[in-house]
Parts: C-alpha cells; sequence; structure tokens
C-alpha cells in the first residue's frame, strides 16, 4: 500500500502530472515551481536533519515555511516579490495535497494561512521617443551581425515582444504578404497577432533568405538559435551606446522589458484604445495594462493643461458651494 505521508511522491505527481497534463502550464512557469521547491526542500532536510527523500507531508510544518522565507529574504537577499513567488509556490503544492488527502486537510490550511507580503509595486520604466529612436541607430546596419541587431531590436518595438518569445519565433510565425503580421506565442500558451509596420517588413526579409520554415528567426553569430540572455545583452549593449549620445538614457535601466514597455506607452500616446493594447501585448486583465496609464507623464501633462485653472469658479465667501461649482463639478 502506498504511503501518503512521504512528500517525495506528492512532489512528482504534482510537478510531472499537475502542472503538465493537468494544468498544461507555460515551460517557465513550471521552471518556476519546481525552483522554488528544489530550495524549500533541501532546507527543510537540514533543518530537520532528514535525507529529503524521507521527508513526510508534516514535516514542512508552518514554522519551517516562515525560516525558509526569512532566509531567501536575509541570506540570498531576495525581494519580496521572490519571496511571494516562492510562497505562491508552496501554497499550490499544498492546495494538490489536500484536495487529493482528505488527513492533510488540516495541514494544508496552516501552511496556506501563512500571507503573502505586501509590496510597493514599482513604476514601469519606458523609453520617450528620441531615446528609442537614439536606440535603433547604434546599430551598424552595413553589417550582418549590425543588421540583424537592428531587425531585432525594431522587431520587439513594433511588436512588444518579450525577450523569450522575440528568441522563439520561427519563419513559419511571419506574415509577410500584403497585411504583414506575426503569431507570438506568449506565456499560458497565449497566441496573439501583431501587425508589423512595412520598415520592419524591410529590416527582417534578409534575415529570412534560404531559410526554413521551422527555422528561428533571430540566430547567432555561429548559427545558433539566440538566447534570451543572448537578446539581453544586445539590448543592455546598444543602451549604453546610446546613453553616451543622451544623456536622459544614462540613468535609465534598459532591458528587452524596457521596450516592451515603451511600445505600450506609445501605442497609448496615439490614442489606441487600452483593450487593443491588452490584445497586442498579450495580457490577460486589463488591470496589468492599465499601468501604463498611470506612469505616462505626458497624457497627465496634457491632461492638466486641459484644465483652464482662471475659468475655474471661485468658491462664495459664505464657504458654501456656489451653483457654478457644482455643475462644474458634475460635468467632470
Amino acid at each position: 500500500m502506498r504511503d501518503t505521508n512521504l512528500l517525495g511522491p506528492w512532489v512528482r505527481r504534482f510537478l510531472l502530472e499537475h502542472l503538465v497534463a493537468e494544468r498544461n502550464l507555460s515551460i517557465n512557469t513550471q521552471k518556476s515551481y519546481r525552483d522554488a521547491l528544489a530550495l524549500f526542500l533541501p532546507f527543510a532536510g537540514t533543518r530537520l536533519k532528514k535525507p529529503v527523500d524521507r521527508l513526510t507531508v508534516v514535516d514542512l510544518s508552518p514554522d519551517v515555511l516562515r525560516e525558509f522565507l526569512a532566509k531567501i529574504e536575509g541570506d540570498r537577499h531576495c525581494s519580496v516579490a521572490t519571496r511571494n513567488q516562492r510562497l505562491s509556490s508552496i501554497h499550490s503544492l499544498a492546495r494538490f495535497i489536500g484536495l487529493r488527502s482528505p488527513e492533510h486537510v488540516s495541514w494544508c490550511s496552516d501552511v496556506r494561512s501563512i500571507p503573502l507580503k505586501k509590496t510597493t509595486r514599482p513604476l514601469v520604466g519606458y523609453m520617450d521617443k528620441p531615446e528609442i529612436d537614439a536606440l535603433l541607430t547604434q546599430p551598424c546596419r552595413t553589417t550582418r551581425q549590425g543588421a540583424r541587431d537592428y531587425a531585432l531590436l525594431l522587431f520587439m518595438y513594433n511588436s512588444g515582444a518579450r525577450a523569450n518569445e522575440a528568441a522563439g519565433l520561427t519563419i513559419d510565425c511571419l506574415q509577410m504578404g500584403t497585411s504583414p503580421s506575426v503569431r507570438i506565442l506568449g506565456k499560458g500558451n497565449k497566441l496573439r497577432l501583431c501587425p508589423l509596420w512595412p520598415v520592419t517588413v524591410t529590416a527582417l526579409k534578409p534575415l529570412l533568405e534560404s531559410r526554413g520554415a521551422n527555422d528561428r528567426v533571430f540566430r547567432g553569430r555561429t548559427g545558433e538559435p539566440m538566447t534570451r540572455f543572448g537578446i539581453h545583452r544586445i539590448v543592455t549593449t546598444y543602451a549604453t551606446m546610446a546613453g553616451e549620445k543622451l544623456p536622459s538614457l544614462k540613468n535609465k535601466q534598459v532591458s528587452p522589458h524596457t521596450i516592451r514597455h515603451t511600445t505600450a506607452v506609445h501605442l497609448l500616446r496615439a490614442g489606441v484604445d487600452i483593450n487593443t493594447i491588452r490584445a497586442w501585448l498579450g495580457h490577460v486583465s486589463l488591470d496589468t495594462t492599465h499601468i501604463y496609464a498611470e506612469v505616462d507623464l505626458e497624457m497627465k501633462a496634457k491632461a492638466l493643461a486641459s484644465v483652464n485653472i482662471e475659468s475655474l469658479p471661485k468658491p462664495a465667501k459664505t464657504g458654501k458651494p456656489t451653483a457654478s461649482v457644482l455643475n462644474f463639478l458634475s460635468s467632470l
């Protein structure tokens, strides 16, 4: 008879059956859960002086979990967001076990009672139009490598693609006909279509010559597919070069995700509705897309300029609002 108290079989079922077969999560999400457990289980084994393969479900007590969270914040200097991500992964494991093993419901409840920490969401970083233009002018387009780098930067700005999405892009995902577009596989295996500018199509075409439909669009010097780390290096290198010519870029941390944020903010400034931007970027919720409206100073400045302070009605000396004030407020 199988011992339902041993933790090992539960972890195996959670990672290989639940996350893959039942929930069909993306590879990156699966790795995130795996990494959280790869840190927590050895810590629990050391703390309890037991081999990892002999740990039981109840060994992962709330006290051990709290010590683990304190350790990754103190010793590993993880941010609150990372701490919450690790805790969420363990919460998911506890819920998985609790739903399938009634004798562990109480343990599941105790583990899941440990709350996530509140944290301040940092402001989204993006580039203004002169800054993204300066970035795009850095690659030497007369060389093969420079032409590839220019096409990569322009494609990411055009589509708002993440670094791993650009790295995994294959030629058959590009439509270069009368209505050029790209099909991008994003988070959660979600597909989205983005239109391509004519200038983007022109930059991409030399990269596709004599290539198969299943080949990666962006390849390194040796012909191997580029990785998200290689794309990150390219972006940061050219951002440093652009910062030498444009001082405003020196104080900004530019990454592939910064280009993605830049795409969203520029679409917003161009008058594109927020729901279209959500579909463009592949966001699941509008709440995620609304952060761009919160950080765009140019649109806030325009909104402020549209309010003429001189024309605002002055309050009556009695301290009571006048009819004109009430009419103005009701029109907002």
